[in-house]
């Protein structure tokens, strides 16, 4: 078969009349000679020029750094890099080329003053050469005057690696001279997994065929999350190549990936812009939304009592009273002293309790020379530090009251680690009910965008099936223009009620998106059964809201934006349902874009509708 370069070169002689008539096995014994002389001309006289990609955080829009990339002259068959490192391979010149790419990579990156890292392709082969593991490369770049830690040498394999040993050595080398290292597409080389490995990169380049079409193909989705997952163990940053559209930056995003690159983001440039598009900023920089929503999922993960924990000395159960108000008069701020013995609780002393005791008559004389135990709190309440925030509080409540007073003493497996106090305990008990206010809807109370999405996120974790449901009013709008929005927050409170009301409170999840827009997540196996009842309580309810005439003739007239009078049929309620399946949706993202599909359908269908999305469903029997 005829090589790239072979056909390109062809191309080339054509369009310059440089043959004619040849037949193919000519051309093939010719075209090796004058691939030689155009790669010599081109090194001869540095023919080369750099493009740079931005390679983008993925959690603010900020651009990273850059990849530099290099292309031919673009009268040549070589203007391809493929086309160029092919024939270099051809000519044993792979390492005399990749030096002169490196320099111009190098020199225009400073020429522009580029901010952020480079990174710097280089084939592992040239890597291994003598001259380039001691120091050629760092004595050039700082002839430039770039500081070495902005270089991230990037390994690109063009044929197999095989002497892990010395790569592992060279890479040492790179690093204690400041480098950072990266290895290109992961998935797609001949042996990336093991030089990762290996290696321990700082960052991996997962091959951008993992990354196009990820927003509907599980397969690859599964593979990046598990990439994702063995990167945060390791401690890699991964980078998303070939993000093409946006579908799949957003399905990118939403799985935790620091960093992207590909043409939806920006096209390799020899002036790259120095920050992402607008269409590219308002997927990626934190919103109000993105933040609290950040801000509310990391307060849930650390909202365990092991936040709360404080360690006050303490004593053993042998020390006697009159010891132990020598401390409590020595720290005035004390109020509690957990009692320990061996690691093990025994128990709490409370300040004001044994001053009150001592206030006594002869109660110091009888009780100050004798263990402290005589005045210890001997159940005090003991929750391991894993144990969150609200179960705690739940513990206190049916506990005595006194508790709260006395403070909570925390272990770790058993053992003491710490005391958290009741006010402490209190405050961040409220500080929760304050976040879980904030991203409620004021008209209904119910859960907003924030915790709905976490919400999704978290049953998609655990792998719990459950059938998302987006409920719409039809024909609000008009009923708003003509009865007011205070007679449409009514039937929004409503339709709120009528939800609640056929809803498991235990099993099944309500959230108000927004407006007349609501979202049950059902985990009740009946959900189908309670979906027709929310609509046949919604259609007894609805008529409530209208006049007697309007009630009558089933509807009523309204101006549609032309003034034009039109009659409008009673608000009716649409509900379209999709059900979760395992390695078909991976995010919130997908549940709501589904979700909403499937609302469309139902509106589709005259008054109060259910539609089903079904395609899980025969995806399943198909499979």
């Amino acid at each position: 078969m005829e090589s790239s370069v072979a056909r390109d070169t062809m191309d080339y002689l054509s369009q310059q009349n440089l043959v004619s008539g040849q037949d193919a096995d000519q051309f093939g014994a010719q075209s090796a000679s004058l691939m030689l002389t155009h790669l010599q001309r081109i090194i001869d006289q540095r023919l080369l020029t750099a493009r740079f990609q931005p390679i983008v955080q993925m959690q603010n829009g900020d651009i990273l750094g850059y990849e530099g990339l290099i292309r031919g002259p673009s009268d040549s068959p070589l203007h391809s890099p493929v086309n160029l490192f092919k024939a270099a391979w051809d000519n044993n010149l792979t390492v005399t080329v990749e030096h002169l790419c490196r320099r111009v990579v190098l020199e225009q990156f400073a020429a522009q003053k580029l901010p952020g890292k480079l990174f710097l392709n280089v084939s592992p082969e040239c890597l291994l050469q003598r001259d380039v593991r001691y120091g050629e490369t760092l004595d050039y770049i700082h002839e430039l005057g770039i500081n070495p830690e902005r270089v991230i040498i990037e390994l690109t394999e063009y044929q197999p690696t095989h002497d892990y040993a010395l790569l592992c050595e060279a890479v040492v080398h790179y690093r204690e001279m400041g480098f950072e290292i990266a290895i290109d597409d992961l998935g797609e080389g001949f042996s990336s997994l093991r030089l990762w490995s290996e290696l321990k990169p700082d960052y991996v380049k997962i091959d951008m065929h993992f990354i196009q079409g990820i927003d509907h193909d599980p397969v690859k989705a599964q593979f990046v999350r598990s990439i994702q997952s063995i990167a945060e163990k390791s401690g890699t940053r991964v980078v998303a190549e070939g993000i093409e559209t946006q579908a799949e930056l957003l399905a990118v995003r939403d799985l935790g990936v620091a960093c992207g690159q590909g043409y939806h983001i920006a096209r390799p440039h020899p002036t790259p812009a120095r920050a992402v598009s607008a269409e590219v900023a308002r997927v990626l920089t934190p919103n109000q939304y993105q933040a609290a929503r950040r801000t509310a999922g990391s307060f849930e993960q650390a909202a365990t009592v092991e936040k709360i924990l404080k360690t006050p000395p303490t004593i053993s159960s042998r020390m006697l009273n009159n010891q132990v108000d020598d401390i409590f008069l020595q720290h005035p701020k004390l109020q509690i002293i957990p009692v320990v013995d061996d690691g093990m609780p025994v128990g709490l002393i409370n300040r004001y309790h044994m001053i009150d005791r001592f206030a006594r008559p002869y109660q110091r004389e009888l009780y100050g020379k004798k263990p402290c135990t005589v005045f210890m709190e001997a159940h005090p309440v003991i929750v391991d530090k894993n144990t969150s925030m609200q179960d705690v509080s739940h513990i206190i409540v049916e506990a005595n009251p006194e508790q709260l007073i006395n403070g909570i003493i925390i272990t770790d497996q058993g053992r003491y680690i710490g005391l958290g106090s009741g006010p402490d305990l209190m405050r961040e008990i409220t500080q929760m009910q304050i976040n879980a206010a904030r991203y409620a809807n004021p008209l209904t109370q119910l859960p907003g965008n924030v915790p709905i999405n976490e919400h999704i996120d978290v049953l998609l974790q655990k792998e719990q099936s459950f059938c998302a449901c987006y409920c719409d009013l039809d024909h609000f709008k008009p009923f708003n223009d003509v009865y007011g929005y205070r007679r449409g927050d009514d039937i929004i409170q409503m339709t709120s009620d009528v939800l609640k009301q056929h809803c498991d409170p235990q099993l099944d999840f309500i959230g108000h998106i927004g407006g007349d827009d609501f979202i049950i997540l059902f985990r009740s196996e009946d959900w189908e059964v309670r979906c027709q009842a929310i609509l046949a309580s919604f259609s007894a309810a609805i008529y409530d809201f209208y006049s007697n005439e309007d009630r009558d003739r089933g509807g009523y007239l309204s101006e549609d934006r032309q003034g034009k009078k039109v009659f409008y049929p009673l608000v009716s309620l649409s509900l379209g349902v999709v059900k979760s399946r395992a390695n078909r949706y991976y995010s919130h993202h997908q549940i709501s874009i589904a979700a909403s599909d499937a609302k469309k359908q139902a509106k589709k269908i005259h008054g109060n509708s259910l539609f089903v999305d079904r395609r899980s469903e025969m995806d399943l029997l198909v499979g």
